[in-house]
């Protein structure tokens, strides 16, 4: 599969890239950034892929997150994809910020007109990591994933749903239970129609409850101060008590005064590196 780089930039002495291929998940033109830190000009390295939230491209978490100097000491290979398929001429997919363009819900659709393109869940799953594997000095035996908001939900339930193929999780912000919240309505209905034990295939909250439990270690920052907490669109407590009652570990840490935003990622970034480069390279 032919890959195009689109950009090439060093940071911390490894590069920071953004390449273009065509997707056969998505049916379409799709980017992703990838950081090749200076330990894999000599060897294979650890992949960690960050999944980004409502509205972004591969370019938020690279140009805001300050990811890349603890990326570069532990050594990760750390990819960030879109999050939906862009260009597709579907009528309505840019009608709505959380619908969509820049809203793919990392889930595999099964309704008109979104089934053909909007297939991240196997695209990130999938498509990407054998891409990523076949292209880039990474060893495919060692994957984690984390990510925002939207992309909280995404990595939870890639993990969730995969048992043993990652080997940690963390996420901030994430939409937990989205079968119950706004944005998670909005997006399953429209991706998955009004079949709502369809949904739950897709709800960190819901999976975790039928989890088999090979070992994983959950990580989650939430703000205190974030506005879509108070909404309810998050929703951590109801995943918390499934965790809770299943056993599955997991580190809950409620930051005081911190809003949603990438300010609130940036401060504690590393602490997420640290905890994927402890199973990653152990």
């Amino acid at each position: 599969m032919a890959l195009k780089q689109i950009s090439s930039n060093k940071c911390f002495g490894g590069l920071q890239k953004v390449f273009e291929h065509d997707s056969v998940e998505l049916n379409c033109k799709m980017k992703f950034a990838i950081y090749l830190p200076p330990k894999a000009e000599t060897g294979k390295c650890p992949a960690l892929y960050w999944l980004s939230g409502l509205t972004c491209t591969e370019q938020n978490f690279i140009s805001k997150s300050g990811y890349h100097q603890a990326a570069s000491e532990h050594g990760l290979v750390v990819i960030a994809p879109d999050t939906s398929p862009r260009g597709c001429n579907i009528k309505g997919e840019d009608e709505s910020w959380d619908f969509g363009t820049g809203a793919g819900f990392y889930v595999d659709a099964t309704e008109d007109p979104w089934k053909t393109n909007y297939r991240m869940y196997s695209y990130v799953t999938e498509e990407l990591p054998k891409l990523i594997n076949a292209n880039f000095p990474v060893d495919p035996q060692r994957m984690s994933i984390f990510g925002h908001s939207m992309g909280g939900h995404g990595a939870l339930i890639c993990a969730l749903k995969n048992p043993g193929k990652y080997k940690s999780v963390s996420a901030f912000a994430p939409i937990c239970n989205p079968v119950l919240c706004p944005w998670g309505k909005k997006a399953f209905s429209g991706y998955l129609g009004t079949d709502q034990n369809k949904w739950k295939a897709y709800d960190a909250t819901h999976l975790v409850k039928s989890y088999p439990g090979s070992q994983l270690d959950i990580l989650i920052d939430q703000g205190k101060d974030d506005q879509f907490l108070s909404d309810g669109q998050l929703l951590p407590d109801n995943f918390i008590a499934a965790c809770t009652e299943k056993k599955v570990p997991v580190v809950f840490r409620l930051q005081e005064g911190y809003d949603h935003s990438y300010y609130f990622i940036a401060t504690f970034i590393t602490d997420h590196i640290r905890h994927h480069a402890k199973y990653l390279n152990a």
